[in-house]
C-alpha cells in the first residue's frame, strides 16, 4: 500500500515544494480565470520547484519519480488551483512519454534546454502524407492546454500502414516555430488552463519524431532502451487517462477546505450558521470519504501497474480497462460532490469571486475532456465482463 512506502528524498521535498506554491496559486486563480492562461509566475515558480522536471529521465536533468508522487504533486497543485494542476498534468506528463521516443527526439527537445515544456492534443485530426523521410502534417487541433507557456507540442493523427507497422494512432511530435496558437478558449471553467487550438500547415515531421501511440513494443518506444526505469513500459492510456482526472481529487480537497473555513463562521440571512446545517454536514463528509476512497484505488491501481513493469509484464485487458473506466470515474464523482457543497452555501455561493464556485466550474470542465467519459468506459468495462471483445482502441 502506498501508505507505507517509504519516498525519496526529493519526493517529499518536491511534495513540499508544491505544497509551498498553494497560497499563491489561490491568489492568481482570479487572474488565470481572466486571462484564460496560468500567469507567468506561475510557470516560472513551477519550473524553479523541479515540478515539471518530475517524469524527466535522470540523463536529462529530471528526478525520474514514483508515478504516485507524480499524481501526489498533481493533487497538491489543485488545493490552490484546479487550472494550474490540470497544466502541470498533462504537460508534466509529456517527459516521460517524451522518455519513449527515440534517443534523437530526445536530443531534439532537451539537447540544449532541458526545461522546456511540451504541450500536446492527441485528437486524431492530422492529415498525414508520408514522404521521404518522414511525413508531411496538417491540422487543426483543439485543446491544448498550457500550449502558450510550451516550446513543443505533441499533435495526434492516424499514422499510415508502412513497414513499421500498422494503420493507427500516431503523435506527432512539432516544434513551436512549425505551429500556431488559435487563442479560442473562452469557457466556463479551467480557463487559466489556455487550452487553445494549434494550427499546422504543411509541416514535415522526421520519423524519428512520431510514435505509434499505443504500441508498447520496444521496436515503438526505443527510447526505452536508455530510459529503463519500468515505469516508462506502462500503457500509454493508462498514465495519461490519470493526468487528465487526478487534478480533481485535489480540486474537490482544495474546495473542501474553503467550505469548512466558510461554514464555521458563515451565519445566514436568517440568522442558522452553515456548520449546524445537518446538509452541510452530510455533504463535507461526503465529499471527504470521497477523496479518500478515490485516493486508495488511484495508488493501489498505481502500485499494480508498477509491479507489472518491474516484472515486465503487461496489464491484461480487463485490467486496463477497469483502471481507464476508474479514471474516469474521478471528475464525475468529484463534481457532484463540488455541486453539493455549493449547494449548502445557498445564494452567497453564486458569486464567482466564491472559491468554492470557482472549484465547482472546474470540475464540470474537466469531467467534459474524452478521457473523463464515464459512459463510455463503463460500458467498454461492462462488454468485457460479459464476454463480448473489447471495443475501445485506445486502451
Amino acid at each position: 500500500m502506498d501508505q507505507i512506502r517509504e519516498k525519496s528524498p526529493i519526493e517529499l521535498e518536491l511534495l513540499q515544494r508544491a505544497r509551498n506554491l498553494i497560497p499563491a496559486l489561490k491568489s492568481r486563480s482570479a487572474q488565470a480565470d481572466k486571462d484564460c492562461k496560468l500567469p507567468d509566475e506561475t510557470v516560472r515558480d513551477m519550473q524553479e520547484a523541479g515540478l515539471f522536471r518530475a517524469l524527466q529521465p535522470k540523463i536529462w536533468g529530471g528526478h525520474e519519480v514514483d508515478l504516485r508522487t507524480f499524481f501526489e504533486i498533481q493533487m497538491t497543485l489543485a488545493e490552490g488551483c484546479m487550472s494550474t494542476a490540470w497544466v502541470f498534468g498533462v504537460v508534466g506528463v509529456h517527459p516521460w512519454q517524451l522518455a519513449r521516443y527515440p534517443v534523437e527526439a530526445q536530443r531534439d527537445v532537451w539537447g540544449e534546454d532541458s526545461s522546456v515544456l511540451v504541450a500536446s492534443t492527441y485528437m486524431p485530426v492530422a492529415k498525414v502524407t508520408p514522404v521521404k523521410g518522414g511525413y508531411q502534417v496538417s491540422g487543426r487541433w483543439g485543446f491544448s492546454s498550457g500550449s502558450q507557456h510550451a516550446q513543443w507540442c505533441l499533435l495526434g493523427g492516424i499514422v499510415p500502414q508502412d513497414e513499421t507497422g500498422p494503420t493507427e494512432h500516431g503523435t506527432f511530435l512539432i516544434p513551436a516555430s512549425d505551429y500556431r496558437i488559435e487563442q479560442n478558449w473562452d469557457v466556463l471553467g479551467l480557463r487559466g488552463s489556455g487550452s487553445h487550438d494549434i494550427v499546422v500547415e504543411d509541416v514535415f515531421v522526421p520519423a524519428h519524431r512520431v510514435q505509434r501511440t499505443n504500441n508498447y513494443s520496444i521496436e515503438a518506444t526505443p527510447g526505452r532502451l536508455t530510459n529503463t526505469n519500468p515505469m516508462y513500459s506502462i500503457p500509454f492510456a493508462q498514465v495519461f487517462a490519470r493526468a487528465v482526472s487526478t487534478s480533481a481529487l485535489g480540486a474537490l480537497q482544495g474546495a473542501i477546505n474553503e467550505f469548512r473555513d466558510n461554514a464555521a463562521k458563515h451565519i445566514g440571512k436568517h440568522g442558522a450558521k452553515t456548520a449546524e446545517d445537518p446538509a452541510a454536514q452530510a455533504a463535507v463528509a461526503d465529499a471527504i470519504i470521497t477523496v479518500d476512497s478515490l485516493k486508495l484505488v488511484l495508488m493501489r491501481n498505481y502500485g499494480h501497474l508498477l509491479a507489472l513493469a518491474a516484472s515486465g509484464e503487461y496489464p491484461d485487458v480487463e485490467t486496463r480497462l477497469l483502471y481507464r473506466y476508474q479514471s474516469s470515474h474521478v471528475t464525475n464523482v468529484c463534481a457532484d460532490r463540488v455541486s453539493d457543497l455549493l449547494r449548502c452555501m445557498a445564494a452567497s455561493g453564486l458569486y464567482n469571486t466564491n472559491p468554492v464556485a470557482r472549484f465547482f466550474r472546474d470540475l464540470h470542465q474537466a469531467r467534459g475532456h474524452i478521457a473523463n467519459n464515464e459512459a463510455a468506459y463503463r460500458r467498454s468495462y461492462g462488454l468485457v465482463q460479459l464476454g463480448l471483445p473489447n471495443a475501445d482502441p485506445f486502451v
